[in-house]
């Protein structure tokens, strides 16, 4: 008898569950957006050099029946295709031999210099972002993707620092801190005045998009029969697939970098105003000596599923006995480090550590790069939210036949193929490269959803949480350095694209984890080699390794 049980007797999934799981969800209609929020913020409008001040009275134009854009090709060279003007050099003066008719002039030897009066930027695709307005281009365009990276270190910090503050304080008081410091915080930095100061408050609003993810989910599952638990995490997970496709419409209303800003940021306030409508994980209350609070909730949400006469019947002595193997498990504690004094769990730490980085590596390169496939932005990211839809069926469908492993393996070695394919495809052929992009992101998408729930399974009871979180932080570095790597394209157009390909190949490490069915590896391995995971550790793993597979036994199956 466990939890579980508790939540059963107190009305199982009844109605508290449905608002208490939808109230929790709505918030990641709106976590896309900030994910995902550096492409259209800080999106790369069509530029060239700005022309010397005061050209028109410099130089006499009259002479010349050219319109603007005729009138550019005697300021600004072109670049190495030869299709379009230079991004980042203009002419010392200018070259007017150059708009005759049949001009076939060398401009290989015309001495050019930088953008000295500035840029220009083309309005139609953007109305304004951070690129236009602090001029992060040429020389500065890494500053472009460092926003992004910094973004990410918060999400990391946040993981961190919001992860040990809800074991110490609770899940519902962070979670309600979170909401309010992502609110101020973005909605703050949509009337920022300089890059820095805005860097600064992205990091800290990464922190509090950790908090509200991590503690949502823990509080949203803690009071969720184990059932049902894959279901409802399967069905909510598309609350994030709509937000990346919400995020396309807003940003192809608003089309300025700071009314998008303060659109995404604004909900967060109405998703505070409910939390405190939330119960405190029961769970947590009882393990942290506040068995009397616990109980009040317990009762509480039974109220709400009808079940009034479980007041009479739940009293502490009851879930006390419950709760008595969590508790005893509870006074011992487990670090990163206990996820290496063994050989089998050390191998397998390894392996997932390499298997989450690449995942996230891969998923936010081809997320963060929409404008090089020569198609509206919009509508490329329209259709890679859209993809987490097949994505997600295709995960279920793999794992369901095809066992954990070889689903992973599959999953990262196919995305690998598309990135790489992608390399090949002229730039002329957008069809063709935005097709195999988009079967990449789906992929990704789909080893993303196989990786979390093989995590979960490979490590046993006592040790999934630390484990879940010590792995999961290589998916936020793997998401720190993608647009870093965006970078490499001033080498090689095709560098970032290798680089992320690259991470495909990790998926012939997968040979060293478990094969199968990982709950029943995990119980092979435990019992063939005398208790090698877990016997070091404490002495009820036995116990913990036993509800491990009583509780996870509905798994996929429940699908």
């Amino acid at each position: 008898m466990g939890f579980s049980e508790l939540l059963e007797e107190a009305g199982g999934f009844g109605r508290y569950q449905w608002l208490h799981v939808t109230l929790i969800s709505l918030p990641g209609l709106m976590m896309a957006s900030q994910n995902l929020l550096n492409n259209f913020v800080s999106g790369s409008p069509a530029h060239h050099c700005s022309l010397p001040t005061n050209h028109s009275g410099r130089y006499n134009l009259s002479h010349y029946q050219v319109d603007e854009e005729q009138l550019l090709r005697a300021f600004i060279p072109m670049d190495s295709s030869g299709s379009r003007l230079d991004r980042c050099r203009r002419f010392v003066e200018p070259q007017w031999q150059l708009l005759a008719a049949n001009s076939s002039a060398n401009v290989s030897q015309i001495p050019t210099e930088g953008c000295l009066d500035g840029w220009a930027y083309d309005r139609s695709e953007f109305l304004s972002t951070t690129v236009s307005e602090w001029d992060l281009v040429c020389g500065l365009r890494p500053l472009k993707q460092m926003i992004q990276t910094i973004y990410m270190g918060g999400v990391l910090t946040g993981a961190i620092v919001y992860g040990g503050l809800s074991d110490r304080y609770g899940r519902r008081s962070v979670l309600i801190w979170s909401y309010l410091q992502l609110g101020v915080l973005g909605c703050s930095s949509a009337f920022l005045p300089s890059y820095s100061t805005y860097c600064a408050f992205r990091f800290l609003s990464g922190m509090a998009v950790s908090g509200v993810i991590l503690n949502g989910f823990s509080l949203k599952v803690e009071w969720i029969p184990t059932k049902q638990r894959t279901v409802v995490g399967t069905l909510t997970s598309f609350f994030f697939t709509f937000g990346q496709m919400i995020l396309a419409g807003l940003a192809y209303w608003l089309r300025d970098w700071r009314k998008l800003q303060l659109v995404v940021c604004l909900p967060q306030f109405l998703f505070f105003s409910y939390t405190w409508w939330f119960s405190e994980s029961a769970r947590w209350l009882v393990l942290n000596r506040r068995s009397e609070d616990a109980l009040k909730s317990l009762h509480r949400v039974a109220r709400v599923n009808g079940k009034k006469d479980i007041e009479d019947t739940l009293t502490l002595e009851v879930l006390h006995s419950h709760m008595k193997k969590e508790m005893d498990s509870s006074r011992s504690t487990f670090t990163a480090y206990d996820l290496l004094r063994t050989r089998q769990i050390r191998r397998i730490s390894i392996c997932l550590l390499v298997v989450w980085f690449a995942t996230s590596f891969a998923y936010y390169g081809l997320a963060m790069d929409l404008q090089k496939f020569g198609v509206s932005i919009y509508q490329i990211q329209l259709i890679f939210g859209a993809m987490d839809f097949p994505a997600k069926l295709l995960a279920l469908g793999m794992l369901s036949y095809l066992g954990r492993r070889v689903s992973q393996a599959t999953c990262l070695f196919v995305s690998a193929i598309f990135i790489f394919a992608n390399i090949l495809v002229p730039a002329d052929m957008q069809t063709v490269r935005t097709t195999l992009a988009c079967l990449g992101k789906c992929f990704t998408s789909a080893s993303f959803t196989t990786v979390y729930l093989y995590t979960g399974e490979l490590y046993p009871t006592v040790l999934r949480q630390t484990g879940l979180g010590f792995v999961s932080t290589m998916a936020r570095v793997g998401s720190m350095a993608a647009p870093a790597v965006l970078i490499l394209d001033e080498v090689l157009p095709a560098l970032p694209s290798i680089v992320y390909g690259g991470g495909g190949s990790v998926s012939q490490r997968l040979r060293l984890l478990p094969a199968g069915d990982a709950q029943q590896a995990t119980a092979r391995h435990h019992r063939g080699c005398g208790g090698e995971w877990l016997a070091p550790l404490q002495p009820e793993a036995g116990v913990a390794l036993k509800e491990l597979e009583e509780a996870e036994g509905s798994g996929l199956n429940a699908l």
